[in-house]
């Protein structure tokens, strides 16, 4: 408001100024006289206003010359001009070029093109945030990692592109397969910028197979609280680590810190059978059975497991076989019409002798359902019960070859493991595996055809005259009888021929429980066999 008033009084002076001097011009009859230098100088009206106008111009070129002039000296000085802005402008404008056509032949793949034209770009631009960025992408796609590290240690002085440059080193060294280093510079980079979430996931997965279970936690709570995760997947994935933490601490000889952390590990994540179990076994440890038993039966309402019934059974290890079968019950009862149910069931009468109840137990799993655990039950139970070795010796034949149920499979690459882990053996995929059946086809059991003769039976050789002599003195065999003893046999009906104390299959709940299990059926024909031997 008041610039505008001070530009009118302004344009009011000057409009005055001007009206005074015509009228004064038209007033003197004699016009102006100018003495300069002792003479004397008479104008008219006309001849005045010429004048004034001669000086004005005169005295604004003497304003540009000499303006040019110190502008040229300055120039010379190394002073910023508008001369030296007019190059400067110019020089800005192809070093730009340039720096848009490398970008164009990086995005090509044309990178020896894309690292000159990086190059001059750094010598006609001032801006060493852009130009070293494209040196070191150019420099990759030419092939010259020397060259990208160097820009990319360059990266790292400024602030402002310190993430860029820490970032760019450690896709470096994780192309060179150096994941140490790539882990170290993973956290630097994440430190810089959390939200990044190609450099969560990076850390993540470096962490989780250096196992650095700490640095993955910090990742996994970010991305919780950020909404990066539904909530129900990142409990269980930090019970996850939480439980190798566990593990880390056991292994270091810290048990108390140990139990703890399985038991916050448990509370994270109830359903997590790994955790469910070591936190039972660390409250059986404090002393505090009724705590072990109440996360016990959480965790196989929602998945029973062969685990789990062993971590039950340590409860009391030294109970007798009846005791067990009615301390179990509450466990029993939870998912009654679950196969893993029906199976332990199964293990817990053939501990107690009650060999009926145990078939009645199984039902039809042998035949809708024949696994090498459940085949190798079926044996135990045909011995108990009093059947032939022909029958006994079918059963752990078809188990051989049969496939081993449940297993820890990842869901990444369907590779299988004996234990669980955090992360898969195969693919390193974190938390990835789960208890089920494999998708794709199971291998026999190794060395199973060589184990067919310690079942089966080896034949004996005898002296010829021994064995033609038996031969005439034997009577005709049945070949249907003898085909039973190398061919798959179906069950036998019940019998009630009690069973002695050779014939009396190993149980799997003598002392602590120990469930067969599907990476362990080998040693269960083997020793039946020897039984069958012994007998």
């Amino acid at each position: 408001m008041i610039w505008s008033f001070i530009k009118v009084a302004v344009f009011l002076l000057l409009v005055a100024a001007i009206a005074y001097g015509a009228v004064y011009l038209a007033n003197a009859a004699d016009g102006v006289q100018i003495v300069l230098a002792g003479v004397e100088y008479t104008l008219g009206p006309v001849q005045t206003i010429i004048a004034v106008l001669i000086l004005i111009v005169g005295v604004w070129l003497a304003i540009r010359v000499i303006g040019a002039l110190v502008a040229f000296l300055r120039f010379l000085a190394g002073d910023e001009t508008a001369l030296s802005r007019h190059f400067d402008r110019t020089r800005e404008r192809r070093g730009f070029k340039a720096l848009s056509d490398g970008m164009m032949a990086v995005a090509a793949g044309e990178g020896k093109l894309a690292l000159s034209k990086a190059k001059k770009a750094d010598k006609l631009l001032d801006r060493p945030e852009l130009t070293n960025l494209l040196v070191a992408q150019a420099a990759e796609a030419a092939g010259d990692t020397q060259r990208a590290t160097e820009a990319y240690k360059l990266l790292l002085s400024d602030d402002r592109t310190r993430f860029v440059g820490v970032r760019g080193l450690m896709k470096q060294k994780l192309a060179e397969g150096d994941t140490d280093t790539a882990l170290k510079l993973a956290g630097k980079a994440y430190a810089l910028k959390p939200s990044h979430v190609e450099v969560q996931d990076t850390l993540l997965q470096l962490s989780t197979e250096k196992g650095a279970w700490g640095e993955a936690r910090k990742v996994i709570g970010f991305k919780r609280n950020k909404g990066l995760l539904p909530k129900d997947v990142a409990k269980r994935r930090e019970a996850v680590l939480a439980l190798q933490e566990a593990k880390g601490i056991l292994a270091d000889g810290a048990t108390i810190e140990a139990q703890e952390a399985a038991i916050a590990a448990n509370k994270t994540s109830p359903d997590l059978i790994p955790a469910a179990a070591m936190a039972a076994r660390s409250y059986i440890a404090k002393g505090k059975p009724k705590h072990a038993e109440r996360v016990i039966k959480k965790a196989w309402e929602a998945q029973p497991h062969p685990d789990l019934a062993s971590a039950f059974a340590d409860i009391n290890p030294g109970e007798a076989a009846p005791d067990r079968l009615k301390r179990f019950h509450k466990l029993l009862v939870l998912r009654p019409d679950h196969e893993e149910t029906r199976l332990l069931r199964t293990e817990l009468n053939i501990s107690a002798e009650n060999f009926p109840e145990a078939r009645r137990a199984l039902g039809d799993l042998p035949e809708t359902h024949s696994t090498a655990r459940i085949l190798a039950l079926m044996a135990a139970v045909e011995r108990g019960e009093g059947a032939d070795d022909a029958i006994v010796r079918g059963w752990l034949t078809r188990a051989l070859t049969a496939p081993r149920g449940p297993q820890w499979c990842c869901d990444k690459c369907q590779n299988t493991q004996a234990e669980w882990a955090p992360v898969c053996d195969n693919c390193g995929g974190f938390d990835t595996l789960s208890w089920r059946e494999p998708t794709r086809g199971e291998r026999p059991l190794p060395n199973g055809s060589e184990m067919l003769p310690l079942i089966i039976g080896s034949p004996t050789i005898e002296p010829e005259g021994e064995a033609a002599r038996k031969a005439q003195n034997a009577p005709d065999a049945d070949p249907v009888e003898e085909a039973e003893v190398i061919t798959t046999p179906e069950p036998a009906p019940q019998k009630t021929a009690p069973m002695t104390s050779d014939a009396k299959p190993a149980s799997p709940h003598d002392g602590a429980m120990h469930a067969p299990h599907p990476q362990t059926e080998k040693p269960v024909v083997e020793e039946t066999e020897k039984k069958t031997v012994a007998g």
